[in-house]
């Protein structure tokens, strides 16, 4: 995206878009460092595969929230710049089902164990 393209936003707006950002960073990097900490501990553990699978999941969520995270400030910088409206997020409910899914799978995962 051109800097110069469309109109300059009220900067109060755009460290807020890049607040977001960050904190969806910030999001992505707990996550990741979790799914390190799955991955580290599952390895002294029997079964130790469901905990593996679950550090996967997690690194990918990291992964797809950096991503989004910069794909999000791009479109809403784009719309601030165009006098639009800001989209939706689409963010929030992958946050949710991730957050759902390892929860679901650890709590399954104390039950049986």
């Amino acid at each position: 995206m051109q800097q110069d393209e469309g109109q300059e936003p009220d900067y109060r707006f755009t460290l807020a878009n890049e607040r977001t950002f960050l904190a969806w960073i910030r999001t992505a990097l707990a996550v990741l460092a979790g799914a390190i900490l799955l991955h580290q501990f599952g390895n002294t553990v029997e079964p130790h595969w469901p905990l593996v699978a679950l550090s996967t999941v997690m690194t990918a969520a990291g992964m797809v929230f950096c991503g989004g995270a910069y794909l999000q400030w791009r479109v809403n910088q784009r719309a601030m710049r165009h006098a639009r409206p800001l989209p939706g997020s689409r963010l929030i409910p992958v946050a949710a089902g991730v957050t759902l899914l390892v929860a679901v799978v650890a709590g399954l995962y104390v039950l049986v164990r």
